[in-house]
């Protein structure tokens, strides 16, 4: 169905929609694409949502229909040294906060993915008014989870480091180096990141507790920075994982499992107690349903007990 906002598209354009969501039913995805380019070209931008479609006008960027529309860099050599990833669901001021702060404080040779999902509140505005030659922009009409965008993006990388930033993170000088030298300097490290933490194994692997300077048992996605042929063995986060924290553990002992089973030692480190950065609001926490996040994060917790629990192999030397 069309969207509610102004303008409103004219009937041919929804007829045009239509069409195309007939076609992806039945699976004939190159009408499909034709029938978004002629939509495209009219001016509208169609995306696919759960419920059928939307329309909405076409901004001065090209839009994608979701995050399957990223280019997939997988198999290709790395070609730099570091990437730093961010999601985007809204927040424009917090947006810019985080982005002018890592272009500010990452050197030339770092480059910013952005994937804006939805332009929420006008987001999408401020990411393309920062792409150039040190951000990469891409722009989905669709939803999308946490864990479909987080590994869109590391496929879409091709750096030797691929690095996850949350927007509440704003760097306050190059927090990112350090980390990125972490991983590079010890082949046997997998991922380095700004806050770690400890599974309390007394406690039958039921919390965390948090840890570092040091080797840890898992990193926290505020800033995180991996081993991107790790990641990719790792296949990325759960596809289900869909609340941060828990999600960044689970992750965590995927990533190491995945560096053990390249030969390596697969070793997690906060290279420094303090790094020059600050944490702003979390939307992904204070502005997220309660109920949804509970459900959320018991699912993922009960995921990753159901997948490491015992697996003391993993955890970092005691």
């Amino acid at each position: 169905m069309p969207s509610s906002s102004l303008p409103e598209p004219a009937p041919d354009i929804v007829a045009l929609a239509e069409q195309r969501a007939a076609a992806r039913k039945d699976r004939d995805f190159a009408a499909a694409d034709r029938l978004r380019e002629q939509i495209a070209e009219a001016g509208w931008v169609v995306a696919d949502v759960p419920d059928g479609f939307t329309l909405s006008p076409r901004p001065p960027y090209d839009v994608l229909s979701s995050v399957a529309d990223l280019p997939d860099n997988s198999g290709v050599a790395d070609s730099r040294r570091a990437t730093v990833s961010v999601i985007v669901e809204g927040w424009p001021d917090d947006v810019a906060t985080c982005l002018d702060a890592l272009l500010s404080h990452t050197p030339d040779d770092v480059v910013v993915q952005v994937l804006d999902v939805g332009d929420v509140d006008g987001a999408g505005a401020v990411v393309h008014e920062r792409s150039g030659p040190r951000l990469a922009a891409w722009h989905v009409g669709g939803a999308a989870s946490w864990a479909a965008a987080r590994t869109a993006l590391l496929r879409a990388d091709t750096a030797s480091v691929h690095v996850w930033c949350d927007v509440s993170t704003v760097l306050t000088g190059d927090a990112v180096t350090p980390l990125v030298d972490a991983v590079v300097a010890d082949d046997d490290v997998a991922g380095a990141g700004w806050r770690g933490a400890n599974v309390d194994v007394a406690d039958e692997w039921r919390s965390v507790v948090d840890a570092g300077p040091g080797e840890v048992d898992v990193l926290l996605g505020y800033l995180f920075a991996m081993r991107r042929s790790s990641a990719l063995s790792a296949g990325g986060p759960h596809p289900k994982a869909r609340f941060y924290r828990n999600a960044d553990l689970e992750f965590s002992l995927a990533l190491r499992e995945a560096a053990r089973a390249e030969g390596k030692a697969g070793r997690l480190v906060v290279p420094l107690a303090d790094l020059p950065a600050r944490q702003d609001r979390h939307h992904g926490y204070y502005d997220t349903d309660p109920a949804y996040r509970e459900r959320e994060s018991a699912r993922t917790y009960n995921r990753f007990l159901q997948r490491f629990r015992g697996r003391t192999d993993l955890l970092s030397p005691r």
